[in-house]
């Protein structure tokens, strides 16, 4: 079985104390998990996509968001616990909840085929639900590790979840 690792959002403008969308304690929590999941990847020499949140100065979602994950800054950045932690890795830059809005995420997918994509990051109930979404739409399987997913929100984490098993289809486990 053909599989790929997502790894979403884990960048310092949500998992750094003091930034302007920082996701809690909970979210720095998944940390040690997410690096579990790059290795097993890595020991099959299997795909990891780092699906990153980048945005320009003027981004319209900073209407709806504060400003966050500004190209160039250190915000925009991974989390120094998994900066180069992935052997067969690929950096997809999103600037929408969705890893495929205005991305090549879908191009990489379309020649890889894989059987089933894992998912783990931030948040549960934003850029991992309307991945998780599309992925669904497009009839890959897809497994999301509960103790690989947080939010800022708790009641809006276990929603998304519920939403993904039994609307979408995802296995949670």
């Amino acid at each position: 079985m053909k599989k790929v690792l997502f790894v979403v959002d884990m960048l310092k403008a949500f998992l750094k104390e003091g930034s302007a969308l920082y996701c809690g304690e909970k979210s720095r929590s998944i940390i040690p998990f997410v690096r579990k999941k790059i290795e097993e990847f890595n020991s099959r020499d299997e795909f990891v996509f780092f699906i990153c949140d980048r945005h320009k100065k003027n981004d319209k979602e900073f209407e709806r968001f504060p400003a966050h994950s500004i190209e160039g800054t250190e915000e925009a950045e991974l989390v120094d616990e998994l900066k180069n932690s992935a052997k067969n890795c690929v950096y997809i830059y999103k600037r929408r909840y969705s890893g495929f809005y205005e991305t090549v995420l879908d191009e990489h997918l379309k020649a890889i085929k894989p059987d089933l994509v894992e998912v783990v990051g931030v948040c549960t109930n934003i850029c991992i639900l309307y991945t998780v979404e599309e992925l669904c739409n497009r009839d890959i399987k897809v497994r999301v590790f509960r103790e690989g997913v947080a939010s800022f929100d708790e009641d809006a984490h276990n929603w998304a979840l519920k939403q993904m098993k039994t609307v979408l289809g995802a296995e949670v486990v």
